[in-house]
């Protein structure tokens, strides 16, 4: 049987991975929509590479945003 602190302790771990989790997530997939949209348009318009370095850099900046974001909420 397992004492309330030791679940308690057992609950903030889950919730710390999770949080970190999402955080990782987030983080992928931002960078990963840059980089898509980037290398669709880039396709789309022949700008080569252009787009795709433009909207991987506002994937990454939406990243860091997020990262604050979730900062402010925690």
């Amino acid at each position: 049987m397992m004492s309330k602190k030791s679940k308690g302790q057992g609950n903030e771990f889950i919730r710390a991975m999770s949080l970190l989790t999402q955080i990782g997530i987030t983080i992928v997939a931002c960078i990963g929509v840059g980089i898509f949209l980037g290398w669709f348009l880039d396709n789309l318009f022949d700008t080569s590479p252009w787009l795709l370095l433009v909207c991987t850099l506002l994937g990454i900046g939406a990243a860091f945003k997020s990262i604050f974001d979730f900062a402010k909420k925690i």
